[in-house]
């Protein structure tokens, strides 16, 4: 059945009726502009750049600090990770408006005997085991329902192949413990990553600490989210790692320090997806400063891949990239392999796209090279074809993508499956349909706790709403208050 291939978003084992997932106790209602949006929206940092800063400070030579870092539950999770191997994380307020930069100071043995809670976030699951095989004493891992589901197979079986003991009972996933000797042999390993380029980042993360450093050689025929190995990398010898490519799908990471740092973290440029396209679906104009002139971030893709739809962009010398639009949509055909975690804007706006605006047909569209997406905090692909189809939409599932063709939307529950991007997915998709009700809005707390306050803001509803917005779905949310019990622990 469709609904057993999806996240339901709940926290038990409970059954699910068949019917998809119940619309449950948070139905926060999409606000729908009246007029053409003007807004200019502050993003914190990056997802993607926080957590590998993380590691990285966790296994330097020092402290260091890391500025304007994302605070959210999965960063919120790697640091209580970090804390239970050995590691000193503390905040420095940076003024009442301002989330506090991180001081962190490496352990001087990493230590185990403990337990790491991995929620629904890859980059826990997946980054930490080889920091657990360094510590001494074993590491038990664990994480949501929907977590376990997750592939960690080709990760696991590449760490023992570099020495490490991991007890998993054959299930190549959650739960499973790595039972830490302080050191790693390392040295080359082959792995499979189709599934996941954070397979291939969680080895050279560490593998300055490994004996021999580590060589990692991808042996499937796809390699999806390739520009996230290529961050990882530019992490590495911004801290003066030694990391080369000695072939296309093999990389090499040579044993050593990692050089404590202060880094400054950009802000997150896939989270400005669905607010740039925000002004292609209402009309009018959305800013987000401070976007990097050069970046590793896979959301700079946004540049190229909005103007497919229609948009007018401009990046502006100080960092101001604007989007501008008049609201109407065009098809698209695109192939995407690297942006899976822009997928599910993309697909939004094909599905208004295909609704049609003011009286213009609907248009079709295909979105290929995202079948990796299967396996991040849903399955995306199955998620959001039942939740266009549901809202009296036409999409269709494809092998490696969604076909999306003209039809009438119309109100009802969109469904988050506690996937933060379904839920701004769905959150855009009101932009333009009247009576959308995105249910457990406050899944995006995963990676953007003040999403509410900031859609709304750009919506037009003005900053004091919005901020009571974000209070009422946080209480609603199972995951909001775990996100926000882990925030305040800090």
């Amino acid at each position: 059945m469709l609904i057993a291939k999806m996240n339901q978003g709940k926290d038990g084992d409970e059954t699910g009726t068949g019917e998809g997932v119940e619309a449950a106790e948070a139905l926060w209602p999409a606000p729908r502009p009246e007029q053409p949006i003007d807004a200019t929206v502050q993003l914190p940092g990056s997802k993607s750049l926080t957590g590998r800063e993380l590691v990285l400070a966790a296994l330097a030579d020092g402290p260091g600090v890391l500025r304007a870092p994302l605070r959210s539950r999965d960063a919120a999770l790697m640091i209580e990770a970090l804390r239970a191997l050995g590691a000193s994380i503390e905040e420095l307020p940076r003024g009442e408006l301002a989330d506090p930069d991180l001081r962190i100071t490496p352990a001087d043995e990493l230590t185990g005997s403990t337990t790491v809670e991995c929620g629904l976030a890859g980059t826990v699951m997946r980054f930490v085991p080889p920091i657990a095989a360094l510590a001494l004493g074993p590491v038990a891992f664990d994480g949501d329902p929907y977590a376990r589901k997750r592939p960690m197979r080709p990760v696991l079986d590449a760490l023992r192949a570099l020495g490490a003991d991991i007890a998993d009972e054959g299930r190549g996933a959650l739960p499973f413990t790595v039972h830490g000797t302080g050191a790693l042999r390392g040295g080359r390993v082959e792995l499979d990553a189709s599934l996941s380029s954070q397979f291939v980042s969680a080895l050279l993360l560490a593998g300055a600490r490994f004996e021999h450093g580590v060589h990692v050689v991808h042996t499937g025929e796809r390699l999806p989210s390739l520009p996230h190995i290529e961050m990882t990398i530019a992490c590495l010898r911004a801290r003066g790692v030694q990391v080369d490519a000695p072939a296309v799908g093999e990389w090499r990471v040579e044993p050593g320090p990692i050089r404590a740092a202060d880094v400054a973290i950009e802000p997150d440029l896939s989270n400005a997806a669905p607010f740039l396209a925000a002004a292609m679906v209402a009309g009018g104009r959305v800013t987000v400063p401070n976007w990097p002139a050069a970046t590793t971030q896979v959301g700079d893709l946004l540049r190229t891949l909005l103007p497919e739809f229609g948009a007018a962009i401009r990046l502006d010398p100080t960092g101001d990239l604007t989007v501008t639009a008049s609201g109407e949509l065009s098809g698209v055909d695109l192939h995407v392999p690297e942006a899976g975690e822009l997928a599910p804007t993309l697909v939004g706006l094909a599905a208004l796209a295909a609704h049609g605006s003011d009286g213009a047909d609907g248009r079709p569209s295909r979105i290929t090279g995202i079948g990796h997406i299967r396996h991040h905090e849903t399955d995306r692909i199955a998620a959001l074809v039942a939740e266009i189809n549901a809202l009296g939409g036409d999409a269709v599932e494809l092998d490696d993508g969604i076909a999306v063709r003209p039809a009438r939307l119309h109100g009802g529950v969109w469904h988050s499956y506690a996937d933060h991007r379904m839920a701004t997915t769905g959150a855009l998709i009101g932009l333009r349909i009247p009576g959308v009700e995105v249910e457990d809005v406050a899944s995006t707390s995963k990676t953007l706790p003040r999403f509410t306050g900031l859609w709304e803001h750009t919506a037009g509803l003005g900053r004091a709403a919005a901020g009571a917005a974000d209070d009422a779905t946080d209480d609603e949310s199972a995951l909001g208050r775990a996100a926000r019990g882990f925030l305040t622990g800090l």
